[in-house]
């Protein structure tokens, strides 16, 4: 019942997420934090069991950072990292699949450009403007569809994001109550805004 989705606009990316560590009919957490720093300038909102939740972004963001120490503090560019963990989820599928739904987002230094993916648990990547994970898509992509536009500005994309958000308190099923909202852009991965501090055991 995760939801996940994120907003490209013109000099960065928001990814925002629901908060709920749950399971079957139980809630044992709300201040949880699924979107993931990858490196100083990308992040990984995931939704899945918190199991291989934890165990997949640990996973990705440990080997990324191995091999910025492993060839002279090279960074890998968003498109490879993206890459890196679609080769992951694939090489997983016929051994022990990740039950993950992954949006990446980053900012590239080198050519001033964000970039927002969306892998599926049977590691099929698109590159995206926009994307949603979880029954939220079924409340969040039309609004996104009707309100993303090309030269977006980080304020718009965020209004998109709160608007989703607001969507889903009214709508879905499920209460949501708590979200973490972060931006990846020139200045790195900052914390927009959250419901229930992750900080806080």
């Amino acid at each position: 019942m995760d939801t996940v989705f994120g907003v490209e606009y013109d000099g960065g990316v928001i990814l925002a997420a629901d908060q709920a560590n749950a399971r079957s009919i139980l809630i044992y957490q709300s201040n949880l934090d699924k979107i993931t720093h990858l490196s100083s300038h990308s992040a990984m909102g995931v939704s899945g069991p918190n199991a291989d939740l934890v165990n997949f972004t640990e996973y990705i963001a440990k080997n990324l950072a191995l091999y910025e120490l492993s060839n002279d503090g090279l960074k890998l560019s968003t498109h490879a990292q993206a890459h890196f963990a679609r080769g992951e989820l694939a090489t997983a599928l016929r051994k022990g699949p990740y039950q993950v739904n992954v949006l990446l987002g980053g900012y590239d230094i080198s050519s001033s450009k964000a970039s927002l993916y969306t892998i599926d648990y049977l590691a099929a990547m698109t590159k995206v403007h926009y994307g949603c994970q979880g029954y939220a898509s079924n409340f969040c992509l039309s609004i996104m569809d009707r309100d993303w536009k090309e030269g977006l500005t980080k304020d718009q994309a965020i209004a998109i994001v709160e608007k989703c958000i607001k969507e889903l308190q009214v709508r879905f099923l499920i209460s949501q109550p708590n979200f973490i909202i972060k931006c990846i852009d020139k200045e790195g991965v900052n914390v927009i805004k959250y419901g229930a501090d992750p900080a806080d055991n």
